[in-house]
């Protein structure tokens, strides 16, 4: 016996999984908000910091895949939070959106720590400045230079960035940090550098131009206070190790 059927006849039992699953991550996600509203900053694992941060930019969907696959790729939260834009764009599934996601929380985290530092004398909540310092420079690929003038009561006047590049005269040069400092009426500061390998030990470079500007700075009336070296590993303060 023959059997015709016509189009629409049927129901599109295609259409079903799809819809299954559109609900099971709406459930899913419903269920990361109630722990996150409820259960502090310890609530979700990385991942799924990672995961509820996509949502913004995957609108329907799982984005766990994409969450570790960015762990997998930069190793740590921190680590992605601070990667270059197109090395987010290399992992499957992270559009300029999920960047864009990703960025923004980066912004805010440093934004509220750097808050922190600039609110109260610098060297009463030395805490605030590293945690400030790591969030910004732990995880940057090329070295970078900084200069922190404070005031006469250790408050931040100006958080200046002198250059990118081996720590030496080429990127920081004695007379320019000071004349800067003269310029604003500081007096005192705190210059900062990062190494990208992670490993925060002062070289022998880091030491020779720390002693010269503190030289050139001290019949002037400006002090450096220290030279804090950040890494991945770390931080480094070289007049905890006694080297200024």
């Amino acid at each position: 016996m023959h059997l015709s059927m016509s189009q629409g006849e049927f129901p599109d039992l295609g259409g079903e999984p799809k819809a299954a699953e559109a609900h099971g991550a709406a459930g899913h996600r419903a269920r990361l908000r109630a722990r996150l509203l409820g259960g502090g900053a310890e609530a979700l694992a990385d991942y799924e910091v990672l995961e509820y941060l996509l949502f913004g930019a995957i609108p329907r969907g799982d984005t766990k895949p994409q969450a570790k696959a960015l762990l997998a790729r930069f190793g740590t939260l921190a680590g992605v939070l601070n990667a270059d834009a197109n090395a987010l764009k290399q992992v499957k599934g992270v559009s300029d959106a999920s960047v864009g996601q990703i960025r923004i929380a980066a912004l805010v985290a440093r934004r509220m720590a750097r808050s922190e530092v600039a609110a109260r004398p610098v060297l009463g909540s030395w805490q605030s400045l590293l945690d400030y310092l790591a969030i910004d420079m732990a995880h940057l690929t090329l070295e970078r230079v900084r200069v922190l003038y404070l005031d006469t009561k250790n408050r931040l006047l100006l958080d200046h960035h002198f250059g990118d590049g081996t720590v030496d005269e080429a990127a920081i040069h004695p007379r320019e940090v000071i004349k800067r400092g003269l310029d604003i009426g500081a007096s005192a500061m705190i210059l900062v550098h990062n190494h990208p390998s992670g490993n925060p030990e002062p070289s022998r470079a880091d030491i020779d131009i720390t002693r010269r500007i503190a030289e050139a700075g001290r019949p002037l009336g400006i002090t450096v206070h220290d030279h804090v070296i950040v890494g991945r590993e770390g931080h480094a303060s070289l007049r905890a190790k006694g080297l200024l």
